[in-house]
């Protein structure tokens, strides 16, 4: 991967470039699914916070759980979640939204004073396109999504997984390789200038 095309994974619409990690471990907790799916989406964030060399943890001192996935049927379910609407702002504004768009899935971001990510919300309406993805392929594909800020275009092109001959479903390389450099403890937690592209470029593996 090439350092522009790197850039462009942290660059937004709007032209500005912001890559952040978490700055803390990770505690993640999921509502909605069955023990089965439950578990797979644990194993998924596992695999990618490991990817990383980041950490995850019991309990967050300050939130409990800062990663937390929630599976619905139909938006205006999340109205009835007890104390949603005091981690999320305007949540009745948002499930208008989502319902009028159609979406299927929205991730929120929570930052701490330096920038770094502090908790993350992913919602997944489980529509008939999500519902016939396997358990396996949803949960890594959000846990990928969720491990970093990524741009809101960066895989509109192309999705973070590839799918092999025998059909399984992996981590893209090159995504792999981004998300391991981006946890380098030599380089911020985060970064506003698009330099830092390069400086993530520079850490990838090359073709032997």
């Amino acid at each position: 991967m090439e350092p522009d095309q790197v850039r462009a994974l942290f660059t937004r619409g709007d032209g500005s470039y912001l890559c952040a990690r978490w700055g803390r471990p990770i505690v993640p907790v999921v509502f909605g699914v069955e023990d089965a799916t439950l578990s797979v989406l644990k194993g998924a964030i596992e695999a990618v916070v490991t990817l990383a060399n980041h950490r995850m943890a019991e309990t967050d001192p300050e939130l409990g759980a800062n990663l937390m996935v929630f599976f619905c049927r139909d938006w205006a379910e999340l109205l009835q979640v007890p104390g949603l609407d005091r981690l999320v702002p305007d949540l009745g504004p948002l499930c208008d939204r989502l319902t009028v768009a159609a979406a299927n899935q929205y991730r929120i971001f929570r930052f701490d004073p330096t920038g770094a990510i502090r908790a993350a919300f992913v919602f997944l309406r489980m529509d008939d396109h999500l519902s016939a993805v396997p358990a396996e392929t949803l949960a890594l594909s959000q846990a990928v999504q969720t491990i970093l800020l990524w741009s809101d275009r960066a895989f509109m092109d192309a999705a973070p997984l590839a799918q092999l001959p025998d059909g399984t479903v992996i981590l893209r390389p090159d995504i792999a390789g981004v998300i391991r450099a981006a946890y380098d403890p030599v380089l911020p937690a985060v970064a506003e200038d698009a330099s830092h592209a390069l400086r993530l470029a520079a850490r990838l593996p090359r073709p032997q």
